[in-house]
């Protein structure tokens, strides 16, 4: 992560925890649609014997037919809009236009009447706006996350109808950089808990984050901690609340390995939130630095009446 070279994890001699790669992300595609059946009816009013039990084996069939497939399948041009949306998160930036109908249709194997169904499901998502001779055009639609003391970032994209994915790149202990260390009051070659996660939203990558903890507030964290919500752990497991003390926020370029961790270009902007977490006690516990695409995410922070300078 930018400067943050990924490190050879260190441990010392009573660790037996070692370095632990977990963790995978799901991608989903497009389902075909379902095949209509038919049931021919017979011209006799009584039908023989033999043509009953005919009707009766198609039945059977038909039954099992159905069995195979969900009735409450979505229709097709739900599907589709839902991997559209998929595509325009993670491989569209604001202002691009996708395709035109007929290649979608040709792509999707679908009519031209099934892609304007799915993009109006997206013109009402507010994720794109038709222009006449021009096409249909990708709306701005960063991520809008509050930072305040208390706030939680799966938190808040879940309050936004946005589930997240975050997969634990690697953990282990390591020695930090002297200006973290010295806010834990550790000194010179100590180690800290130094946990690496990648945060996706849609199976499309959002956010790289490094997290270093004092590993006396958090023992036996490698052998808990798979993948998911780092603040539900420390919650759940420790009985650890935690708060912002402080936060600074800058713009940084993407280096080779954000790049591929990312999925975006090289030097492309991206925006990073380093904070120092405390529990109740105002004791720290945690320092994280998270590196967010700037296309993909923006930061607002509010602040109470206390806070205002006056005029």
């Amino acid at each position: 992560m930018g400067n943050h070279a990924r490190f050879p994890v260190r441990r010392d001699r009573h660790d037996h925890a070692g370095d632990h790669r977990c963790g995978h992300r799901a991608r989903h595609g497009l389902a075909g649609g379902t095949q209509a059946l038919h049931l021919r009816e017979s011209k006799p009013a009584v039908p023989a014997a033999s043509s009953l039990r005919k009707f009766v084996f198609a039945g059977a069939n038909m039954s099992r037919q159905l069995a195979k497939e969900p009735l409450d399948e979505a229709p097709r041009y739900r599907k589709l809009a839902d991997t559209l949306a998929r595509e325009i998160r993670s491989d569209y930036a604001p202002g691009e236009l996708l395709p035109a109908e007929v290649a979608l249709a040709r792509r999707f194997g679908v009519n031209r009447h099934t892609v304007r169904r799915a993009l109006d499901e997206l013109v009402a998502a507010g994720m794109v706006t038709r222009h006449q001779g021009r096409g249909t055009q990708i709306v701005d639609r960063r991520l809008d996350y509050a930072v305040n003391a208390a706030s939680k970032v799966t938190h808040n994209l879940a309050a936004l109808g946005i589930a997240t994915q975050t997969e634990c790149l690697a953990q282990g202990l390591q020695v930090p950089p002297e200006a973290i260390a010295q806010r834990f009051g550790y000194g010179p070659g100590e180690a800290l808990l130094c946990v690496d996660t990648l945060r996706s939203v849609d199976g499309a990558p959002l956010m790289l984050l490094r997290h270093w903890f004092d590993p006396e507030r958090v023992p036996g964290w490698e052998r808990r901690y798979r993948g998911g919500s780092t603040r539900a752990l420390l919650d759940q497991h420790y009985g650890l609340q935690l708060f912002r003390r402080r936060v600074r926020i800058e713009g940084i370029s993407a280096t080779r390995d954000d790049s591929r961790r990312l999925q975006c270009p090289l030097n492309a902007p991206l925006l990073q939130l380093a904070s120092d977490n405390v529990d109740h006690d105002g004791t720290l516990v945690e320092v994280s630095i998270s590196r967010a695409r700037a296309d993909r995410l923006a930061y607002h922070i509010d602040f109470a009446p206390t806070d205002e300078v006056p005029s």
